[in-house]
């Protein structure tokens, strides 16, 4: 069983690591579906290593963590058929992150779960996501 360490009291992600079904893992990090999916097939990569976010990562930690997005969607794949991804992370509050430990979201997309997903993850600042009806 893959476990974060230290494993700090209270983590949601460390404490998912170590109860929930494990998508893929290596010695680094961990994956796993998200308990709050924005989509069907919404999954983590988390650390090993609990760190507040990538940035705190050394970059044999940082690359075993991208190294999972592979395996991991093509788990999604096999699972949902999506027709798309984004692949997403929140570093610090005013980023949005909400748990303080280094994690990638691997989001399937599918055909019609928006109005108009142009722009993907630019969408984070409204105001600035339709790049398409601006002048430069």
């Amino acid at each position: 069983m893959i476990r974060c360490a230290p494993m700090p009291t209270g983590c949601p992600l460390c404490e998912s690591a170590s109860t929930r079904p494990i998508l893929a893992a290596n010695e680094w990090a961990v994956a796993f579906l998200d308990a709050f999916p924005v989509s069907p097939g919404h999954a983590l990569i988390v650390s090993s290593r609990h760190v507040a976010d990538l940035f705190e990562l050394e970059a044999h930690e940082a690359a075993g963590l991208w190294a999972l997005i592979d395996p991991v969607k093509a788990a999604i794949t096999q699972a949902h058929s999506p027709d798309g991804y984004n692949i997403g992370v929140n570093v610090g509050p005013a980023a949005g992150q909400t748990v303080a430990h280094a994690h990638v979201h691997v989001i399937p997309r599918y055909a019609g779960d928006s109005p108009d997903p142009r722009g993907g993850i630019r969408w984070v600042i409204p105001a600035r996501a339709d790049y398409w009806s601006r002048e430069p």
